[in-house]
């Protein structure tokens, strides 16, 4: 795609996504509807947002099932990048009258502690180990803007930057060796009731499995993971779009909590 085609797209959804506007698809609009093209759009969309003197404090992994790819036509999951001024420590609260339609993801961040250089598919789940510095306990905040889900594709959710709004990161856990990260047990607490539950694996198999993917995703763009960056590994708990006055707690079986209130 032409890099002013790409700018103006991404300028089109900075715009949208500034005024609350409803969802429309940008994809029938590009001369390129490749994933590809979708990527440069997502990057011109992130440099609107450097420019403004944000910065990118780490990034997310989406589309981590099987059903869920199929579904919108892919056969990988997205990725995403996370500013600066988007991350908040728990407890947090949330205005939802700053969002057009947000929605709340479970996961678990994980931070490294080395850049992350490389070519092809260099980085493995095994390979990663070594760079991890902590895992945290995480809300993603997503904004869908009221988006049409059965008329979902890749091109929107690339180009939208995988419609991330944000995170809530809780108390980070260096000693993440003493972990299960594929079957401790996840769980959502709303207003006081048990709300959801999941395994630390229900995203990709393992964590480090999303962290590998993001570090090949970047490096084949020319660009790596830097050390201190964290990645958002994917919900183990289904995405839940919450009201004003809700409370939030998620638990990771060993790695604690992370809190958020919605008013």
């Amino acid at each position: 795609m032409d890099p002013l085609e790409a700018a103006e797209l991404a300028r089109r959804y900075f715009d949208e996504l500034s005024c609350l506007e409803s969802h429309t698809s940008l994809a029938g609009d590009g001369s390129d509807q490749s994933l590809e093209a979708a990527y440069a759009v997502q990057e011109a969309f992130q440099q609107l947002h450097l420019d403004q003197g944000a910065e990118i404090a780490g990034y997310k992994v989406a589309l981590t099932s099987a059903a869920m790819q199929e579904f919108v036509g892919v056969d990988q999951p997205l990725a995403g990048a996370v500013f600066d001024h988007a991350v908040h420590s728990s407890p947090a609260t949330v205005d939802l009258g700053t969002h057009r339609h947000l929605g709340v993801e479970f996961e678990i961040a994980v931070v490294v502690n080395t850049d992350m250089p490389g070519s092809g598919d260099s980085h493995t789940q095994a390979s990663v180990e070594a760079t991890v510095g902590a895992c945290i306990p995480a809300f993603e905040l997503v904004e869908d803007r009221n988006a049409d889900y059965a008329d979902l594709n890749a091109f929107d959710l690339i180009a939208e930057n995988s419609w991330n709004a944000g995170v809530v990161l809780g108390s980070a856990q260096p000693d993440w060796q003493q972990l299960d990260l594929v079957n401790g047990r996840t769980q959502l607490i709303t207003n006081g009731d048990v709300a959801g539950e999941g395994r630390t694996g229900d995203a990709l198999g393992h964590p480090f499995a999303a962290v590998a993917f993001l570090a090949n995703h970047l490096n084949r763009r020319g660009q790596m993971l830097l050390a201190g960056q964290f990645v958002m590994t994917g919900s183990s708990i289904v995405t839940v779009f919450p009201s004003s006055g809700d409370e939030l707690t998620f638990t990771i079986d060993g790695l604690g909590d992370v809190q958020l209130s919605c008013r």
